[in-house]
């Protein structure tokens, strides 16, 4: 299973689900990071962490840990 912490610099998915018991998966679903929403990585911030995604033409920060709670289909 492919999480969106396992997508490399431009490569775009589709929001699967979220991992059980996942505590900011409303926050994120607030931000547009909803299952079926396809999501592209832009980059990853110097040390790693956070990463930068865009959503929607919107850019949005995310750190690693929640990254990896979301699963997700390359496209």
């Amino acid at each position: 299973m492919k999480t969106l912490n396992d997508l490399t610099q431009g490569q775009s998915a589709r929001i699967s689900c979220y991992m059980p018991r996942f505590a900011a998966a409303r926050r994120l679903m607030e931000l547009g990071l909803m299952p079926g929403t396809t999501v592209r990585f832009v980059k990853a911030a110097p040390l790693g962490d956070p990463i930068a995604l865009e959503v929607d033409g919107r850019h949005l920060s995310l750190r690693r840990v929640d990254a990896a709670q979301i699963t997700v289909q390359a496209i």
